[in-house]
């Protein structure tokens, strides 16, 4: 996610004693939870970025990169992706992600901001910006807009308490489930590729290389837990996330993939987009769903246009 927003003043100060962009990592605390951010400071700083991908915030260090000679980034990870904490309950609910955003907001006196989110980011994004809008200047998500029409009507059909047997199965599997663990980084890096087939070798690299940790045995498994796999049985209504959609007051962006599975179902077809205020849609030729990294000069074009 990115966000807008004042910086303190001393912030102005240290980037004017260092001549080279600063990189650095900075943890803050939410509730018992450890969770890591990165900031990427340019000389120039003028506005403040927060940015918040799926897994971990390497998935937007080429963003960040490009970004920061003009802007302050700052790269968070989710709970129980990349370095931060994992829930010690295997709790992942999005009112604990949209909690930690708030807190990371608040904490930082970042309002308003603008917030540029990737996916489950993304997801978090939107809600975060329908209960505080008046705390988001500009929102940007790629692919986040979460379940279509259908999806949801689907899922609907299907009564709670088979949808809580189904959770609680699930509970119980990954409860039993070890991380896997790869030989080398060979390894991991062929499965990376393997389930993102439009990265270059060299983003499929630099993801596994920052996604994974090393074993006591010398293996290599992802950092992420196992438990976010796992699919809350309950949630908002399709009217209550509809209402949190017209309360969003800013500019916001859609931004897709043609070739990613979210786009089976067009926002601007679909209907949802309707709920949203001022807001408009973007699809990438050739970019399935990690589109800022398949087609990035064309992401970093759309995005400094909309800035």
């Amino acid at each position: 996610m990115f966000a807008f927003g004042k910086l303190p003043r001393e912030a102005f100060h240290i980037a004017r004693r260092n001549s080279q962009p600063i990189h650095a990592r900075v943890d803050f605390q939410v509730k018992r939870n450890r969770l890591a951010r990165r900031t990427f400071r340019g000389r120039a700083i003028q506005r403040f970025q927060l940015f918040a991908a799926m897994h971990h915030r390497s998935q937007i260090v080429l963003v960040a990169s490009a970004l920061r000679r003009d802007w302050h980034v700052l790269a968070p990870d989710l709970r129980g992706h990349g370095d931060s904490q994992w829930s010690p309950d295997g709790s992942y609910s999005t009112a604990a992600y949209v909690y930690d955003l708030a807190q990371l907001i608040h904490q930082q006196g970042l309002a308003p901001v603008t917030i540029v989110a990737h996916s489950l980011g993304g997801h978090i994004a939107i809600r975060y910006t329908g209960v505080y809008p008046e705390t988001v200047k500009k929102l940007v998500a790629i692919e986040g807009l979460g379940p279509s029409p259908r999806q949801m009507e689907q899922r609907s059909a299907v009564p709670i308490h088979e949808r809580m047997q189904k959770w609680v199965v699930e509970q119980r599997a990954l409860s039993g489930r070890l991380p896997r663990r790869y030989a080398s980084i060979e390894d991991a890096l062929k499965r990376m590729q393997e389930a993102n087939r439009h990265l270059s070798p060299e983003q499929a690299r630099h993801l596994t290389q920052h996604g994974v940790n090393q074993n006591e045995d010398g293996t290599y498994s992802w950092k992420f837990d196992n438990y976010v796999r796992a699919d809350s049985p309950y949630g908002m209504t399709k009217n209550e996330i509809e209402e949190l959609w017209g309360r969003i007051s800013c500019p916001t962006l859609m931004v897709y993939g043609k070739e990613s599975w979210a786009w089976k179902s067009n926002p601007e077809e679909d209907g949802r987009l309707a709920h949203f205020r001022n807001a408009k849609v973007a699809a990438i030729d050739g970019a399935g769903h990690w589109v800022h990294h398949d087609k990035l000069q064309v992401f970093l074009k759309l995005l400094r246009d909309f800035l």
